[in-house]
């Protein structure tokens, strides 16, 4: 994450689960036991303000559905984060 970040100067701070402690709780984890990605990640986007307060979320059932950057910026700003 922090070669992608400085690659790509990114400034805001990024985060991922690799331990898949957090994923279920933001339902961002498929939890169908009899799927044959069963607890792989979903793709799923969020912005966290300062504070610790959730301020966008978007969770994609198909992990190939990217979000635009453009969308992704026009979250960041309005969501005030």
């Amino acid at each position: 994450m922090k070669a992608f970040s400085q690659a790509n100067s990114v400034k805001h701070l990024l985060l991922s689960d690799f331990r898949r402690q957090m994923l279920p709780s933001y339902d961002a984890m498929v939890t169908d036991e009899k799927s044959p990605i069963f607890r792989y990640a979903k793709r799923a986007y969020f912005i966290v303000d300062r504070q610790g307060v959730l301020r966008y979320k978007k969770v994609q059932d198909n992990a190939l559905d990217l979000l635009k950057p453009d969308d992704i910026l026009k979250a960041l700003k309005e969501s005030g984060a």
